[in-house]
């Protein structure tokens, strides 16, 4: 018996006759690594461009902060979210100029800080951004990111250069090894100039101190002792804000391209 020559469902079946587009065991192979870096950085840009986000103010900090936590972590998570207020308030997050926001709230979009800074936007009705990152454990994306703006990746690289590329200002509060990665990277944009001068603002200048000698590393030839002026510390969400406004956070500044 042989095959009906006007039968096609096994050439319809065959995986090489899916559009390409639709074929995940195409997309996800190792060979278009590349493409999936595009359309990483490409859903997310193309969205941002559609709500006017032209600057971001980051907002870094420990997933593991809650509100109903100890004391020490129910101030940083009140002074986050009362600093992510006041930012989406007077810098121009409700604004639309000429089509264009600026200084929009932008973090993780993971719980602790990143909830306080994204609730506090939320408090003073501005949009905010998350940038979630896939991981084994997964987290839910906290409730408060504006939902057109909640992004999730799978390259942390990628994720990356989307929190810095827009950034008019860092602000960092306390955290881990994710924290410090984040901090230590913009550091380094900053000092190769790989990017623009922005302020970096480091919240409880203590709990700083206490986990980086910054002064040890000068000392031992590592950093230029300039380079301590890359950052200031702040004390209270208004000292963060007021930071921020000394170097020039209310001027409008295009973005750079990283």
């Amino acid at each position: 018996m042989t095959d009906n020559p006007f039968d096609s469902q096994k050439q319809i079946a065959s995986p090489s006759f899916r559009l390409a587009a639709l074929d995940q065991d195409f997309l996800l192979a190792d060979e278009q690594r590349g493409l999936r870096f595009m359309l990483e950085y490409e859903k997310a840009e193309q969205a941002l461009r559609g709500w006017g986000v032209r600057s971001t103010v980051v907002v870094f900090g420990s997933a593991r902060i809650r509100e109903n936590g100890d004391a020490q972590h129910a101030r940083w998570y009140n002074e986050a979210r009362k600093f992510a207020r006041i930012c989406s308030l007077e810098g121009g997050a409700l604004e639309h100029n000429g089509g264009q926001r600026d200084n929009v709230i932008a973090t993780g979009g993971g719980p602790g800080i990143m909830e306080a800074a994204n609730r506090g936007a939320h408090d003073a009705g501005a949009p905010s951004i998350g940038f979630n990152i896939t991981l084994p454990h997964e987290q839910l994306p906290n409730p408060y990111m504006t939902p057109e703006l909640a992004f999730r990746f799978h390259y942390f690289a990628m994720r990356k250069m989307h929190l810095a590329m827009r950034a008019k200002a860092l602000v960092v509060f306390p955290g881990g090894f994710g924290t410090l990665d984040e901090l230590f990277e913009v550091l380094t944009l900053r000092q190769t100039k790989k990017a623009l001068d922005i302020p970096i603002v480091l919240f409880d200048e203590k709990y700083w101190r206490s986990i980086v000698s910054f002064e040890s590393l000068v000392e031992t030839g590592m950093i230029d002792k300039r380079d301590l002026s890359l950052f200031s510390f702040a004390e209270t969400a208004e000292s963060v804000w007021a930071h921020l406004l000394a170097q020039g956070i209310a001027q409008p500044r295009q973005p750079r391209h990283i």
